[in-house]
């Protein structure tokens, strides 16, 4: 009988934990599987980007942060969601959504994009200033988007690859805006300048809240159940540091400046032990 190295046993209890994060193991959910049949082909800038683990992580915070400061988005969370009591179900599921449409069949994908859809039909509402929303909307989607894609990316090269050519950039861009605009969303950015342009031109209609200050603290201090305080703070305190100057701002955040630097380093040296752990170095 031969026995595993003791390595491969480490590895193996890592990804694990990690597998268990983002999957309901006790309601008998199981990993994406990656497809060759997927709307994306393999080893492109959209499954690389997604497929990092802890940049994904510290991204989807930021990129939550980001969402808060629409108002339409905001209240659509205030008013359909179980946020409060369940940030990690919704997170989960976000990453779930995340993994089928990027590495899962393309006919999976079709069909979790479909089911996204009909829910976003029953999401509607007034503000509290009266003013109709829904999360139909192709702008409030395509805040959602544009959110999500910057904080994604933005992570990835600061964590994985800050050498990633700008055409690979681009083309991650272009290849989001598939899904985005499969969800109704426009205008979407194909490029990373597009992105840039649409950041400026959506500034106006981002407002700072009580609301949005409230949930924005429930994204940096909820954590998943058994997951070390020290993970949640450093996952947190990343994607703060990542965040505009002018999205700290709207939503009472420190500059964490210095502080920043251990979060920097530990998010780092997480990333390169889940890329062993999971082959992909």
């Amino acid at each position: 009988m031969v026995l595993p190295r003791p390595s491969e046993k480490i590895r193996e209890q890592l990804v694990g934990r990690v597998r268990a994060v983002f999957n309901d193991v006790e309601g008998g959910q199981k990993p994406v599987p990656p497809s060759e049949n997927a709307l994306f082909e393999r080893d492109s800038p959209i499954r690389l980007v997604h497929a990092d683990v802890v940049s994904m992580m510290v991204g989807g915070v930021r990129g939550l942060l980001l969402q808060m400061l629409h108002p339409h988005a905001l209240q659509g969370v205030l008013d359909h969601s179980d946020f409060r009591n369940d940030m990690h179900g919704r997170l989960r599921r976000t990453a779930r959504f995340i993994a089928i449409t990027t590495f899962g069949e393309a006919s999976e994908a079709e069909k979790v994009i479909g089911r996204v859809n009909r829910i976003h039909e029953r999401v509607s509402g007034t503000l509290p200033d009266g003013t109709p929303y829904s999360a139909r909307a192709p702008e409030t989607l395509a805040w959602v988007h544009l959110a999500e894609a910057t904080s994604f990316l933005e992570s990835y090269l600061k964590y994985v690859r800050p050498d990633m050519p700008l055409v690979e950039q681009d083309k991650y861009f272009r290849q989001f805006a598939l899904v985005a605009r499969k969800l109704g969303a426009d205008p979407v950015p194909e490029t990373k300048s597009d992105a840039e342009q649409m950041l400026r031109a959506m500034r106006p209609q981002l407002k700072s809240s009580p609301a949005a200050k409230e949930i924005a603290q429930l994204v940096l201090t909820q954590r998943p159940k058994g997951a070390p305080i020290a993970v949640q703070q450093m996952l947190g305190t990343a994607a703060v540091d990542l965040l505009p100057p002018f999205a700290r701002s709207m939503l009472g955040l420190k500059n964490p400046g210095l502080t920043a630097l251990p979060a920097r380093f530990a998010a780092q040296a997480m990333g390169r032990t889940l890329r062993w752990a999971f082959r992909q170095n």
